[in-house]
């Protein structure tokens, strides 16, 4: 698929979610279906620990590949670091971007009474979630790279508990989490078919030039 027929669909889904999000039976499914995930007490600290890896693995992966790559003198490993960093890079401002054109609250500030988040320190905008892009960033990126199962199962499961996490400690919406994984996914999606068809027909070109 051509990238722009997919970052036209990306587009048109990324708007239906947002229009969604803001109908009143959207609204009522969305707060009624994190009322029944976070609890009074969100205390686990399963889902603590789970939410709390999402940032420091975004930044470990990427690293540890790239000083592989060095230690084995693996060009092609760090040409991958290099596309993970490029992915986070774009999921990071596309992310950004999302939560100022949305501006939506996040649930706790919108729902004081209902929604009981494990703590009120984060103030920036809720959708979508930040936590679950990166994750599905990094996720998508490294299956990208390596496609197999064994590779898929744990990546898509750590970034499906990271945004299941953020449900439980009341930090989210569902709707912000489906949109952190499209936004994430689609950040790495991107940057994979920019380093296949950009970069290298750029490298054939040259190649071609006596």
């Amino acid at each position: 698929m051509k990238l722009s027929a997919y970052f036209f669909r990306i587009l048109i889904l990324l708007s239906v979610i947002v229009l969604f999000t803001n109908s009143s039976y959207a609204q009522n499914w969305d707060i009624n279906l994190l009322q029944n995930i976070n609890p009074q007490n969100p205390n686990s600290i399963t889902f603590k620990t789970i939410s709390n890896t999402a940032e420091p693995l975004c930044v470990a992966v990427p690293i540890s590949m790239y000083a592989l790559s060095l230690i084995n003198n693996n060009q092609h490993l760090k040409k991958n670091a290099y596309q993970l960093v490029a992915s986070l890079a774009v999921n990071a401002v596309a992310t950004e971007g999302f939560k100022i054109i949305v501006n939506r609250d996040r649930p706790f500030v919108t729902y004081p009474s209902t929604v009981f988040p494990i703590s009120t320190d984060e103030k920036n905008k809720s959708m979508p979630s930040g936590h679950t892009s990166f994750s599905f960033t990094t996720a998508t990126s490294v299956y990208l790279m390596y496609p197999k199962w064994y590779v898929a199962l744990p990546a898509f499961t750590w970034a499906t508990s990271v945004g299941y996490s953020r449900m439980y400690l009341g930090l989210h919406y569902p709707s912000d989490v489906l949109m952190g994984a499209v936004v994430g996914s689609s950040s790495a999606i991107i940057t994979n078919w920019a380093r296949k068809n950009l970069i290298n027909r750029k490298k054939k070109n040259l190649a071609k030039t006596p």
